[in-house]
């Protein structure tokens, strides 16, 4: 399983993240674009026959459809089978022109045996360009890790990629799967004219069809034992911010295959045999050696109790044992042995759990694997049992009567008991604890019985948060000056502990506060600042600084302007957009961060008005703020909380109402005027 990046045999693409793409598709253009030596051939009658075909739904803004993509896989036996692709696209904009680079995925397990493209202009003669004139790439490396990967993609670029023209290419691979097992993404980020998926199996076999986000669709009958479903004019899927995972939204088969007599070892058609199968492939690799024992002897010696050796052997996990994503063949799943890892002090996601586990038995306690997806909404308890995950973390047996309350991701198992769930691989978010995306998130919990979907547990907002509290001075002219104290914990302090992993030099480790003083404040200068706890990460992560700010107050007569806000951005316009919402919005995970500033007035200045307070409160966030005067201090605090991770498309009205008001407050001012 991998943290960054999954492939699973025999599906058509890799799924990568968007910088890893533009690197493939930039190493591409640059190796591609010396020659491409297409020759003048005419394009197969397929694509001829799309000519004059009319084009699928689309507005202004698409760049690119599908006329036409069919899948023809043939499964000849438990571990082999041949799959044939063909798309074609019609380009409308230039932007389409991405769509004439072909990229087809293999590995160990899987050969390429033919890859052809051609183009069909508005004017002129097809081109056709051959496999000859392909290139393989291996997969970068992902930033924050190594990555040692046998999976390659065949690059092909197709020329004339331009708007009118008609692009496309097929493709034959031979695989050997390591599921038996597929999933037809028929559902794009582009409008689909026509689709279709053809199933091939052996005598006697059977097959069982899942369907997500989409209504099923029975097949007809293609031949002896062969089976084909037909899609027409599907809607494209455009991205929009924050929106849940393009997983958890396209429209998908998923379809299992069975030899006669049921599942074969490489097989599984619910989450329970999935957990079986799962279970098999990690005999034994917990066993631990004498080395392990010795280590774990060592460092629970002198701890006290069975919760303290739990909490030294995950520290020693997170902070000892590299993280190194390994990506080859059944390794992308198969953990290696537990004495491996601990002899070479690396391992991925299922390596790093399976070192911990290992541990972990040698002081009396047990613990499972849990496979899940960090883009929360990928699986949800609708989903059927498939390969969805890229991501394995650890369930671990408290001991009982364990009550301790920084103990917060945790479910009561009816059989197995309180189990806490951890994230070794995760280096910087403390025990007990685990990030946004992991909340309230479905897994599969791998057990001696097999497998079961389980919800893991949402921490409570207060523990992820940003608290920022200032004392500042206002003089006459304007000029704001003083002292700042920003305290963070949970994920807020993660993404800055992550952030500046990499940094070596102490100036450059403050410039998250530049970042924060730029967005906020036009005229500034930071006097001095440090940070606290960068190392201990059981402890809150923060910064402390000092500014000035010249002009920050604004004259208006003989009146003085001061924005009490004087820090930070709590609205977000990621709806103020002309086209309505399509899909819901998601946070990252429960959030509460507050901000308290004081502001000392001028001599000879008091407070001729102040802004309103604010109470803003819906079921998924609420938002509160106050200003008042004690003295000659003028006092402003607020209160940001995320209560659900999900808002659903028919509260975006209210979400945007909601940013609406705090970007109203962030603005308000309160108005000084000379004494009397």
């Amino acid at each position: 399983m991998r943290s960054r990046l999954f492939y699973s045999q025999g599906r058509r693409s890799v799924l990568i993240n968007r910088k890893i793409a533009a690197i493939l598709f930039g190493v591409a253009t640059s190796v591609l674009a010396v020659a491409v030596p297409a020759e003048c051939a005419d394009a197969p009658q397929w694509m001829h026959a799309l000519v004059n075909v009319p084009l699928p739904a689309h507005d202004e803004k698409t760049d690119a459809v599908v006329l036409y993509s069919e899948e023809n896989l043939n499964v000849l036996s438990t571990d082999k089978m041949k799959r044939v692709v063909r798309v074609a696209y019609k380009i409308l904009r230039p932007g389409g022109r991405e769509y004439g680079m072909v990229a087809v995925p293999f590995n160990s397990n899987s050969k390429i045996t033919g890859l052809r493209g051609w183009c069909i202009p508005a004017q002129g003669k097809d081109y056709e360009i051959k496999d000859k004139e392909a290139v393989d790439v291996s997969l970068p490396k992902t930033e924050g890790s190594e990555l040692i990967s046998d999976v390659k993609v065949k690059l092909l670029r197709i020329p004339a990629p331009d708007p009118g023209n008609i692009v496309g290419y097929q493709y034959e691979v031979e695989e050997h799967p390591l599921v038996l097992q597929e999933i037809w993404d028929f559902q794009k980020q582009t409008p689909v004219r026509e689709s279709h998926y053809s199933l091939q199996l052996p005598a006697g076999w059977e097959y069982k069809a899942s369907w997500l986000n989409y209504p099923a669709s029975n097949p007809t009958q293609a031949g002896s034992n062969q089976w084909q479903w037909v899609l027409n004019d599907l809607k494209e899927i455009r991205e929009e911010d924050d929106m849940p995972p393009m997983s958890g939204l396209q429209g998908q088969m998923v379809i299992s295959f069975f030899p006669p007599g049921g599942p074969a070892t490489n097989g599984y058609s619910s989450w329970q045999e999935m957990g079986i199968w799962y279970r098999n492939l990690t005999n034994g690799r917990r066993d631990a050696s004498a080395e392990i024992k010795q280590k774990v002897t060592a460092l629970t010696a002198s701890a006290p109790t069975t919760l303290d050796k739990i909490r030294i052997l995950a520290r020693f996990v997170q902070q000892d044992i590299r993280y190194v994503a390994i990506e080859l063949g059944i390794g992308g799943w198969q953990p290696h042995p537990a004495s491996d890892v601990f002899s070479f002090r690396y391992g991925d996601c299922k390596d790093k759990a399976t070192l911990l586990s290992s541990m972990l038995h040698e002081i009396g306690v047990d613990s499972y694997y849990v496979a899940i997806n960090t883009q929360r909404g990928s699986i949800t308890p609708e989903t059927p049992a498939y390969s969805g995950f890229n991501h394995v973390i650890l369930a671990i047996k408290l001991p009982s009567g364990v009550t301790d309350p920084s103990l917060v991701s945790t479910m009561q198992h009816p059989k197995l008991g309180k189990i806490l769930f951890f994230d070794p691989t995760n280096e910087v978010t403390p025990f007990g604890q685990i990030r946004g995306h992991l909340q309230a998130n479905y897994g599969l919990l791998v057990t001696p019985d097999g497998g079961e979907l389980v919800e893991l547990s949402k921490q409570p907002a207060s523990m992820n948060s940003i608290r920022r509290t200032a004392k500042l001075t206002l003089d006459p002219t304007g000029r704001l000056q003083g002292d700042v104290e920003e305290i963070r914990i949970g994920d807020r302090a993660w993404s800055q502990r992550w952030a500046l992993r990499m940094v070596t030099k102490d100036i450059d480790r403050i410039k998250p506060i530049e970042n924060l003083l730029a967005g906020s404040i036009p005229n500034f200068h930071i006097t001095k600042a440090s940070v606290i706890n960068f190392q201990q990460t059981d402890q809150p992560f923060g910064f402390n600084y000092s500014f000035e700010a010249e002009n920050y107050a604004k004259n208006a007569g003989t009146l003085l302007l001061v924005r009490p806000r004087v820090l930070g951005s709590m609205s977000k316009g990621l709806l103020e957009t002309k086209e309505p919402r399509k899909f819901a919005v998601e946070f990252d995970g429960p959030v509460r961060d507050t901000d308290k500033f004081e502001i000392t007035m001028p001599p000879g200045y008091e407070v001729d008005d102040l802004p309103p307070p604010v109470d803003a409160d819906y079921s998924f966030a609420s938002y509160h703020s106050k200003t008042e005067v004690t003295g000659n201090v003028i006092g402003y605090t607020r209160t940001f909380e995320v209560k659900e991770l999900s808002v659903p498309v028919s509260k975006a009205e209210e979400l945007k109402k909601f940013y609406r008001i705090i970007a109203t407050d962030e603005r308000n001012t309160v108005v000084l005027k000379p004494s009397k």
